[in-house]
C-alpha cells in the first residue's frame, strides 16, 4: 500500500451521509431533480436493486442503497416508521431549492422564513422519508445579539403554546 494514499478520498468530507431508501433509483431521480444532484456512481445487484450509489450535491457527497432487509441497519424510513435524522443542505437561493424540493415531491414540515440566527430556513420530508432542512445564510449575528434574538424566540414560542393550551 502507498503512503501517498489519502485517509480521506479527494473531494470528499470526513463525515457522509449514507442514506438507506425504500426504491434507490425514485430517490436518485428525485434528488437530481429536487437539488440537483450529480450522479457519481451507482452498482447493482444482480436482481437490480442498488447496492452503493454516489451522488454530489454542491461541494458533498450523498451515498444510498436501497433496503435490504436482514441486512443490520439497512431499512429506510419508511419502513423504520420515521427518521431522527435531519439533513442540512445550504445553497445559494434557497427559496428556488425549496420551491423545486416541493415541486419535486417533498413535504413542507417548516415554511421557509428569515430565522434569528440568521439564516433563511425550512424543512421538508422527501418521498422517502428523509427530513432536509434547506438553508441559505443571510446575516451574521454577533453572539450577544444571537443570545437576545434566541430569548425572545423562545418567550415567543412560550407564549403561543400557552394560548393554545387555552
Amino acid at each position: 500500500m502507498s503512503s501517498q494514499v489519502k485517509p480521506v478520498r479527494s473531494g470528499e468530507h470526513t463525515i457522509t451521509p449514507h442514506l438507506v431508501v425504500n426504491g434507490a433509483q425514485k430517490a436518485i431521480d428525485f434528488y437530481r431533480e429536487a437539488f440537483g444532484a450529480e450522479v457519481k456512481g451507482v452498482h447493482k445487484t444482480p436482481d437490480g436493486k442498488i447496492m452503493h450509489a454516489e451522488l454530489r450535491v454542491g461541494d458533498s457527497i450523498i451515498m444510498l442503497a436501497d433496503e435490504f432487509p436482514g441486512m443490520g441497519s439497512c431499512s429506510s424510513p419508511q419502513t423504520l416508521g420515521g427518521t431522527s435524522v435531519t439533513l442540512n443542505l445550504y445553497q445559494e437561493n434557497v427559496d428556488e431549492l425549496f420551491k423545486r424540493a416541493v415541486g419535486a415531491g417533498a413535504t413542507v414540515t417548516m415554511p421557509l422564513a428569515d430565522m434569528f440566527w440568521g439564516d433563511r430556513y425550512g424543512q421538508v420530508t422527501d418521498p422517502f422519508g428523509h427530513s432536509w432542512a434547506l438553508g441559505q445564510h443571510i446575516e451574521e449575528v454577533s453572539p450577544e445579539e444571537l443570545e437576545r434574538r434566541s430569548r425572545e424566540a423562545f418567550s415567543q414560542m412560550t407564549k403561543k403554546a400557552k394560548a393554545a393550551k387555552g
